[in-house]
This record gives C-alpha cells, structure tokens and sequence, in this order.
C-alpha cells in the first residue's frame, strides 16, 4: 500500500538508513536528519578492519546470541535476518563471502563501497538528508533541531528515532538523546559498555616484552560458558573478539561485586592429564622455558602471561603448572570506559515500546538499532539487529492512521 505520509528518522546509521529505505519503498517522504556531516560514521570505522555485516549459522543458533532480547526480536529477525542481509546486499551490487569462522563480509572488507551504492539508492527513491542537524527534543509537538546555532523545526507525520547507544561519542553515537526521552516519560535502561575490553594491572616488564601481541588460541571460562577464540595485549589490559564475547557476562559481574576474575585456558587442545604427562617427560639440564617451549610449544606471549600470573612457588611443580595452564586466573580491574566500547547496552526499555516499536507514551514515535535496550556479541549480529529493527520501524511508520 502505497502512503504519502512524512516520516522523519533521527540518526543516519545502518537503523535509519534501512528505516528510510523500508519508509520510501512503502511511498512515505522521507526526510533523515544527522547531527555530523556525513552519514553512518559508526559503520564506516567498523568496517575499517572488515566489515563484518551478518553471520550464516542456523537461524535458532544465531538468535540465542541475543540473550535475553532475543525473544522480542525474534519477529524483526525472522522477517529480516542474515539470508535477507545477504540478498539485500546482492540488490547493491556487492559482493560477500563466508570466512571459516562462518562471519559474512563484503568481498571489499569494507563499508564505504557498500555505502555509497546504499546512499545513491536512497536519493533515487526520493530520501531528502539533513547533515549537521542535533537534535534537541519537542516544542509544542514539533521536533526541533540546531544547525550550527541556528534552530530548525519539522512537524512531520512520524517520527523514527535511531540515534545509536553512548559509545564513539567523536562518530555521533553519544546517547545525549537519553535526557529528553527521560523527560517525556520514556522508561530507559541505564548505559553500560558492551563489547569491550578490562583493565589488567599488567607489570612493565611484560608489557614492554608482550603489549600488542595476540593471543591464540585460547578458551575464556565465564560463568558456565567457554568461549574459544583470540584476543589481544594491551598496555591497560586485554581486548578482541574472544573477550567481547565474554564481556557483559564480566560486566555483570564487575557491577555486582566491583571485581571479577576471567579464568583462561592457555591450551586448549591439550587435556590436563596431556599436558601433566607432557611437563613430566626428563627434561635434564634444560631450563623449565625450553622444557614447555619443546613439549607444549609453549612460547611468547602465552609463556610470559604465565609467569605473570603464576606465583613462583608454583612454577615449582609440574602438576600446579598444568592446572595453571588449564586454568589460569587473569585478574579483572575494571571495563574500559564506555567511549572505548564497540556498543553499549541500556537504552530505552523493551517495555516502553509497543510490538511494532512505537513508543507507547509518544504515539507515531518509533525506535530503532541500538539505542533500544538489547545487546549482542560482535559477529555480525550487532548490524544485523540493527537493519532488522529501522527495516520494522520504516515499515510501521509508513502505514496510514
């Protein structure tokens, strides 16, 4: 059904691209306001390093990463999920490919090609953009913007809001939308970094030797979950992919009791009994390093976090070096801060939003990506969440009363 209706989207990132693109597919005029000067910023520094866009693995298997959110989006990712990225893609002319690991990527690495193709298809369906537009809440029921000072007003027909959580605050995403939400009576989750790395009070020697190195592979014990995978040193800690994975579960636990211990298997092909049998070989005259270095490979960065979190006494016993290796205790300071984080978690309370994510104290107001209270590990699910959600806002705005 076509609609002549104007809908307004507040924040031009991967949600309120794909909310336009869903708005003027359905013949709404869409108009997008963003307070940079270019659109999508987040997502073109998350593509830098690959653009990880969506993940193939089985549907069930790819929405239990959501926790427990996964049940309200359920209906936004069945209707558009990881196939439908793929295929969405194809429409754009870019090409992806599956890595081992099962991650989707354009076969580009990055986000701009795919973008700029994105941006193009907007304009052609009549997508009007708005840069350098912050915007500073409701007066009299018309939203109201600052462009460099000056005030600007829109009295459109919906609205979608879409403006990201509180991390990369110099990228747009600085969750100072949160206050005027609170003021009208939106019930809003409190900020937390997501997807982040933690302080390690590491000495100098090991940072000056190990600072920068990889870490692989490896499995981090949380909980009752195992995650295998990699991270990296840092001069403040640890960072990467496997501890990502691993991080609300660490924050949860920071929050609760102020500090927390990440339990890490240094090898993690290895049984406890084969590495015993391993470090129980003659080793004559050799040192204890070129002992683990020739029957465990152990080496580098894995052998020098060893030594920094073992007491001495236990590099005294082959059995207690074993269980060291299986499961060795990495004192947890703190999160970096939430600037530092790839997302946030918090944001406006899944309660606060009816089943087509119109809020339901502000009637033709929707919301949409990651300033909705959810949280997801990295992998693709991150943006894929995000097109699903603006995709249902676009959709819903665009129909008449």
């Amino acid at each position: 059904m076509s609609s002549s209706r104007h809908i307004a989207i507040i924040g031009g990132g991967p949600a309120g691209l794909m909310a336009a693109e869903a708005a003027a597919g359905a013949g709404a005029q869409v108009h997008v306001y963003d307070q940079k000067p270019t659109l999508a910023r987040k997502f073109l520094m998350a593509g830098k390093s690959g653009l990880n866009i969506t993940h193939s693995e089985a549907h069930e298997t790819f929405l239990s990463r959501y926790g427990a959110s996964a049940d309200r989006l359920r209906p936004f990712l069945d209707a558009f999920g990881p196939k439908d990225v793929t295929a969405w893609m194809d429409g754009l002319e870019t090409e992806w490919f599956t890595g081992s690991s099962g991650r989707i990527f354009p076969k580009a690495m990055k986000a701009s090609p795919l973008l700029r193709r994105w941006v193009a298809r907007l304009t052609d369906m009549g997508v009007t953009f708005h840069m350098r537009h912050r915007w500073i809440g409701w007066s009299h029921g018309t939203l109201t913007f600052t462009r460099e000072g000056v005030p600007v007003t829109a009295r459109p027909d919906a609205v979608i809001l879409a403006m990201g959580g509180a991390s990369w605050r110099r990228l747009g995403s600085d969750g100072e939308w949160a206050p005027v939400l609170g003021e009208a009576g939106i019930a809003l989750a409190p900020f937390r970094p997501s997807n982040v790395g933690f302080d390690v009070a590491w000495s100098e020697h090991f940072i000056g030797r190990h600072g920068g190195e990889p870490v692989k592979p490896v499995a981090l014990h949380v909980n009752n979950d195992i995650v295998r995978g990699e991270f990296v040193v840092t001069r403040h800690g640890i960072e990467g992919s496997a501890v990502y994975t691993v991080s609300s579960a660490l924050v949860d636990q920071l929050t609760e009791t102020g500090t927390t211990t990440l339990i890490l298997d240094l090898l993690p092909d290895l049984t406890l009994g084969e590495i015993e049998d391993r470090l129980a070989r003659p080793r004559g005259k050799q040192s204890l390093s070129n002992h683990m270095r020739k029957v465990l490979n152990l080496t580098g960065v894995k052998a020098g976090m060893l030594r920094e979190l073992t007491p001495p006494e236990v590099m005294t016993d082959t059995k207690a070096i074993a269980r060291s290796l299986k499961a060795l205790p990495v004192p947890i300071a703190a999160a970096r801060p939430m600037d530092e984080a790839i997302s946030t978690a918090g944001g406006v309370a899944w309660e606060a939003l009816d089943e087509r994510l119109m809020l339901r104290a502000l009637p033709r107001v929707y919301c949409a990506g990651e300033m909705i209270g959810w949280d997801a590990p990295t992998g693709g699910y991150l943006i894929t969440a995000c097109l699903a959600t603006g995709r249902a806002a676009g959709l819903a705005a665009a129909q008449p009363e």
